[in-house]
């Protein structure tokens, strides 16, 4: 009688249809490896959400660093969560384009338990530290060998986080970086007073200034001091610096909830 191996499920998501297919194909003459391919963030978002309502859960995301950029050099991407660093928006909704690293960020909030690596071409200390901030397991060049890429994959399966070592020093350098801009932030935020940080929250949930006024029942006049006030204290010019740096702080969106609006408009 044999012995029964247990079997790593994992899902290639590539926009390169010969790569993701070949590289599938490689990995499927592993005795201990099932794999899939999907050519775009929704068509892996479609597996993934299947593969749970059948009770058949993947281990791990190969997913192309470059997935879903576009030729005019931008991306299309899902809403980010609360506190998710900067440019690295985060979703689990099938529609519109989804980029590679907005997909491992919704991976990660939505199926924890599965572990993402990238595939780069190319190292890039900045990409390589927002991948692990949206919770990335792993980085990897495309033109690494098989076997390095199996012992990646075995070893995120046993919580161990993958770098080449040529990137450590930059992805460091990154990630604390972005650790001093996150604090610094922070102490900007804390600066405002309870209505601010409220109407900062509107600022991110996009709501314009009346929307605000009538939300927290202000009149539009106090809604525009208190938005010039927040943009003062913040040490920003526009909205869209206020929401990034609020973003980077941790500050999520204002929900649109009655509850909200009661609570809003019980504040001084």
């Amino acid at each position: 009688m044999g012995v029964s191996v247990a079997r790593i499920r994992v899902l290639v998501v590539d926009d390169h249809r010969i790569f993701a297919e070949s590289l599938a194909a490689a990995l499927a003459a592993e005795p201990d490896v099932d794999v899939s391919a999907a050519g775009s963030g929704p068509a892996a978002l479609r597996c993934l959400e299947r593969a749970a309502a059948e009770g058949r859960r993947y281990d791990v995301l190969l997913v192309d660093a470059e997935l879903g950029i576009l030729a005019s050099g931008g991306t299309r991407t899902v809403p980010a969560p609360r506190g998710a660093p900067d440019g690295v928006p985060a979703g689990t909704s099938a529609a519109g384009p989804v980029d590679g690293i907005s997909l491992v960020a919704g991976v990660r909030s939505g199926q924890p338990q599965i572990r993402s690596v990238v595939l780069a071409e190319k190292d890039d200390p900045r990409r390589a530290a927002m991948a692990l901030q949206a919770g990335a397991s792993g980085w990897v060049a495309k033109d690494c060998s098989l076997q390095r890429l199996l012992t990646v994959i075995r070893g995120v399966l046993r919580d161990e986080t993958h770098l080449p070592a040529a990137l450590l020093t930059g992805v460091l350098r990154e990630l604390t970086a972005a650790r001093k801009h996150r604090t610094e932030s922070e102490q900007l935020v804390e600066s405002l007073t309870p209505r601010e940080r409220e109407v900062l929250r509107c600022m991110v949930a996009g709501l314009g200034r009346k929307a605000v006024a009538e939300r927290l029942f202000l009149s539009p006049h106090t809604v525009r001091t208190h938005m010039q006030n927040v943009l003062g204290k913040l040490g920003v010019h526009s909205t869209l610096a206020a929401v990034a740096l609020a973003r980077r702080a941790g500050v999520g969106p204002a929900a649109l909830t009655g509850d909200v609006v009661e609570r809003g408009g019980q504040l001084a």
